[in-house]
């Protein structure tokens, strides 16, 4: 097992990757024996394509993105770091899967139903040119109603923004929707229900 991370907070970054810029990969000590870890500067993209082409001596298995801290359903797919590092592995010819949970949420359901949903996805993986993208609820595990495959993204973003202004400069204010304003069958109703929502996303190449 190899892990190439970021040093911090990447939020948001897509599949970004940088260009003109240094970045630093830095071997790290990890606390489970026999597992190669580096912490880096980049984005959650650069630490893919850098981990696969430069780090790991032959092509992975599989890459795990995540968990990531806050979910990746509905519009805000199009902004996760998470997903575009799995899109990313993907691109150089390696499954993945983009593992998500609520911020400062319950980690019960998670912790449960990971082994579950993880066992399932490597005996089916997802066709060519996609990867599988799983958010967990934000419940402990007694309250998980189990696992919802083929969701879709929901027609609208878990995180609504609006811009406020303070002086001259804007902020983003951030709220939620409630359970009843996404679609049933969609990824955000899934969690927002109690259940953990496992869906394919397409790369816009293949």
């Amino acid at each position: 097992v190899w892990v190439v991370a970021p040093d911090g907070q990447r939020s948001a970054m897509s599949h970004r990757i940088t260009l003109h810029e240094t970045i630093e990969f830095l071997s790290v000590d990890f606390p489970v024996e026999g597992v190669h870890a580096y912490a880096s500067t980049g984005t959650p993209a650069d630490c893919v394509r850098f981990g696969i082409l430069n780090i790991v001596k032959e092509k992975p298995d599989y890459v795990f993105s995540g968990i990531n801290d806050g979910y990746n359903a509905g519009f805000d797919i199009a902004y996760s770091g998470t997903v575009g590092a799995a899109l990313e592995a993907v691109m150089n010819g390696v499954p993945a899967i983009a593992f998500s949970a609520r911020e400062n949420g319950n980690p019960g359901a998670a912790e449960a139903y990971l082994p579950v949903v993880l066992e399932a996805l490597l005996a089916r993986p997802a066709e060519p040119g996609r990867v599988w993208n799983v958010n967990f609820p934000d419940c402990a595990a007694a309250q998980c109603k189990g696992v919802l495959y083929g969701r879709t993204p929901a027609a609208c973003s878990f995180y609504d923004n609006d811009y406020v202004r303070t002086g001259d400069a804007l902020s983003i204010r951030v709220t939620n929707p409630g359970p009843d304003r996404c679609k049933e069958g969609s990824d955000i109703h899934a969690v927002l229900h109690g259940y953990v929502s496992v869906g394919a996303i397409k790369s816009p190449l293949f």
